[in-house]
């Protein structure tokens, strides 16, 4: 009897700086148990090797910031049987989406000599806001636990477990003392999803939000927070306007600020 055919990966890169599908392959030995179960039909990091698809999981890094990638995400996602996006640039629009809170033409201007040859849209968005998205894999860069988990979860066909729950929690798993409550530190923990494991409050600084909006951030509290802690409008617009800047939790946060407009 036949074996049956292993399920077709392909990776995908949008706009971003590769740093989510290194992570799959920084899983080093857990890679080649992943390998024996898929077929990597596509992923220009790891091999130049290409079959055509239809593929049964796409992973999707980056965001979509130019009128090729609006056109290439569609044709993915019709040859895709489930699309998952990978990292803070494919769930959120990354750090290039600074950009829509500018103008992309004066920038455009101020970098290329001949910025008529640069086509680029006005946006940074979210592969989601085009296409739809089975799984959001959030993280800059992601946790490469969490993606294996994904992996393992569309191979056996159930939901990715995958917690929904801030970086607080990880700081009491881990015996994290409070950065906020001992040292008086600003920290986006309380609004952040886990998935670092709480990295930086180990060292005595506050979370920036790697891991964009937890499931149910409050927000208001967390603006309110960081005022009484003496944060300038500007430093709270900023916090809510790096890696995660287009989330829409996120977006909110900075929009709510109010006070002279900063960075």
């Amino acid at each position: 009897m036949p074996d049956r055919p292993r399920p077709r990966l392909a990776v995908w890169k949008f706009a971003s700086c590769d740093g989510c599908q290194l992570s799959l392959l920084d899983c080093e030995d857990e890679l080649l148990t992943v390998a024996d179960h898929v077929e990597i039909a596509d992923f220009h990091e790891a091999s130049s090797a290409v079959v055509d698809g239809p593929y049964d999981l796409s992973l999707v890094e980056g965001s979509v910031t130019t009128p090729e990638d609006a056109r290439r995400i569609h044709e993915i996602r019709a040859e895709s049987r489930v699309l998952v996006t990978i990292g803070a640039c494919a769930t959120a629009g990354g750090i290039q989406a600074l950009r829509n809170f500018a103008d992309v033409e004066e920038f455009r201007r101020a970098v290329y000599a001949h910025p008529e040859y640069v086509a680029t849209l006005a946006t940074s968005t979210p592969i989601s806001n085009h296409v739809p998205v089975d799984f959001e894999l959030r993280g800059c860069p992601i946790s490469k636990a969490q993606l294996l988990e994904v992996i393992g979860a569309y191979l056996l066909g159930r939901t990715p477990n995958v917690a929904n729950e801030s970086v607080c929690i990880e700081c009491k798993r881990r015996g994290t003392v409070c950065v906020v409550v001992a040292r008086g530190t600003p920290c986006l923990g309380p609004v952040t999803h886990a998935g670092c494991g709480a990295i930086c409050p180990a060292y005595q600084r506050g979370c920036y939000g790697c891991f964009g909006p937890q499931g149910s951030p409050n927000v208001p509290s967390m603006l309110d927070h960081l005022q009484r802690l003496g944060m300038a409008p500007d430093g709270i617009r900023r916090v809510f306007r790096t890696f995660n800047a287009g989330a829409p939790e996120f977006r909110a946060a900075a929009d709510a600020v109010v006070g002279t407009e900063g960075a």
